[in-house]
């Protein structure tokens, strides 16, 4: 009789000492998390103010339809350049991009780097340079320049992504 008392206690002590073991486990991962996270955040960031001072660079070259640089560019192929040079590969058209970066933000959220996106089919996009401004090759006929995000852009505001992590 004592073996079916013992055998339910040592199953209980067998069980509380893995549960411990496991929150154990749990706790070391998640501090291990966040230190990666937290060098992915860095690394994130540098590569951002990185692509953000090529953007810088580009004011003044021409829009070309299809433009990848240098010396042309259309929206995405400044950004995909400029994140490029950064270190991280994007796809080629808006959408594409959109799509392919997983980490989405809003627009209060944004942050130096970001990728925003306009128009309901996000058929444009800029680069996010920090206090309310963004780089951005407009259209034909005109040049890479940094803009106001003003009332219009926030009306026409269809997202952003944060490449890099």
């Amino acid at each position: 009789m004592s073996l079916l008392v013992a055998a339910p206690a040592e199953a209980a002590n067998a069980r509380t000492a893995s549960s411990t073991t496991s929150a154990r486990t749990a706790a070391a991962a998640s501090v291990s998390a966040a230190r990666i996270s937290a060098s992915r955040k860095a690394r994130q960031k540098k590569r951002a103010d990185y692509a953000v001072k090529y953007a810088y660079k580009q004011i003044g070259d021409r829009y070309r339809y299809g433009g990848t640089g240098p010396g042309s560019w259309d929206c995405s192929g400044l950004a995909g350049g400029s994140w490029r040079k950064a270190g991280v590969k994007l796809p080629r058209t808006t959408q594409q991009i959109y799509r392919a970066v997983k980490y989405k933000v809003s627009w209060k959220g944004a942050v130096k780097g970001d990728l925003l996106f306009f128009y309901g089919g996000r058929s444009h996009m800029g680069i996010y340079v920090g206090k309310g401004y963004m780089i951005h090759a407009p259209s034909s006929g005109k040049r890479v320049k940094k803009v106001k995000l003003n009332g219009y852009y926030k009306r026409n505001f269809h997202g952003a992504v944060r490449p890099g992590y």
